[in-house]
């Protein structure tokens, strides 16, 4: 891949996006040093809180931690990314995951099959309408599942001086991971991933359709490839908020492990049974007995890092540093923000 030498990880602040927090959250977070925040797509959406924090920093870079492509066409996604990146100076970087089948259909009414294969045409898809705009090129795009052809100037953004945002692609399985190195700038690593199977199946997969873009002259290969690892953290300021932190990542975790679609990480390490017993007890709503399961020394060190703030960054920083380059800290939601923030500056002290 086309990357650069080893260095030490630049570091990401991860938060909620809740509304009554945000501006604080960003501010904090540029202020503290780090290096861009992210925001999921949960309850709320990230561009408009992304949009929010963008009035309220300067340099830090704002990122969607993912937004759900599919819960969008290419279009939608290109206007709201391309509003976020305008309206911060540029410095919007645009994360995608698919979400799963259910929630595509069932939560957002919109169509699903062949993610992988549609994923590919969709960042293709919005590279193209994002091409249109900032050179005023026609936009000529027609795939298999998506088709903008039509773009008249009054609906045309001005271009944006920093150029266009990187894209970043979120994935799990095999298929999505090759997905990523084939079409986007940049691998943004499921919390519920092991440093076993980043280094086992993820990185290799990741190198070898990279390479096979940059063979091909992809214009978009001429950025640096980055991978960016989440990891699950549980920290406290006392060992009772410690205790609770770590209660509620093992629910986390329990529901990572029960997912279908996450079922390729525990075969990674032959726990496919300790899966198959964790899908059968969510099917029943028994989650006390499924975060028992996963509260298991071996299990829960694999994929997660618990402990007094110094010991989790020394934690990370061995596990990560070389591997990934950006680290960000994923929590449990009632977690104190601050502990994140506190985990990534002990990082960086470790250099």
């Amino acid at each position: 891949m086309n990357r650069p030498p080893a260095a030490a990880p630049r570091l990401d602040a991860t938060v909620s996006g809740d509304p009554g927090g945000i501006l604080d959250a960003a501010e904090q977070a540029e202020r503290r040093g780090m290096d861009r925040l992210m925001v999921p797509e949960t309850a709320y959406d990230p561009f408009l809180q992304l949009a929010r924090a963008a009035d309220r920093t300067s340099g830090i870079e704002l990122a969607t931690g993912v937004a759900v492509a599919f819960a969008r066409t290419p279009m939608t996604l290109a206007y709201q990314a391309w509003g976020l990146h305008a309206a911060s100076g540029g410095r919007a970087v645009i994360g995608l995951g698919s979400q799963v089948k259910p929630h595509i259909e069932k939560r957002f009414g919109m169509p699903w099959g062949q993610p992988a294969a549609r994923m590919r045409e969709y960042v293709h898809a919005v590279r193209a309408i994002w091409h249109s705009w900032q050179t005023g090129e026609r936009l000529r795009f027609r795939g298999d599942f998506y088709t903008h052809t039509v773009m008249t100037p009054v609906f045309a953004p001005d271009p944006v001086p920093a150029g266009v945002p990187r894209i970043l692609l979120a994935g799990v399985g095999p298929l999505m991971v090759r997905t990523a190195g084939a079409v986007a700038d940049g691998f943004l690593s499921h919390p519920f991933t092991s440093v076993g199977y980043l280094t086992g199946q993820v990185l290799p997969a990741l190198a070898e359709e990279r390479a096979r873009a940059e063979a091909e002259g992809a214009a978009w290969t001429g950025r640096p490839f980055e991978v960016v690892g989440q990891v699950l953290t549980a920290t406290g300021r006392t060992e009772e908020q410690l205790r609770a932190n770590r209660a509620a990542l093992c629910e986390r975790l329990a529901f990572y492990a029960s997912t279908p679609a996450y079922r390729p990480v525990l075969a990674h390490h032959g726990w496919e049974d300790l899966h198959e017993e964790l899908h059968r007890l969510s099917l029943r709503g028994r989650w006390t007995e499924m975060a028992a399961l996963v509260d298991d020394d071996q299990v829960f060190d694999t994929f997660a890092v618990a402990g007094p703030v110094e010991d989790v960054a020394r934690a990370i920083h061995g596990r990560w540093a070389g591997l990934a380059d950006r680290i960000s800290v994923s929590q449990p939601d009632a977690a104190d923000p601050g502990l994140a923030l506190d985990v990534l500056d002990a990082v960086r002290a470790l250099g």
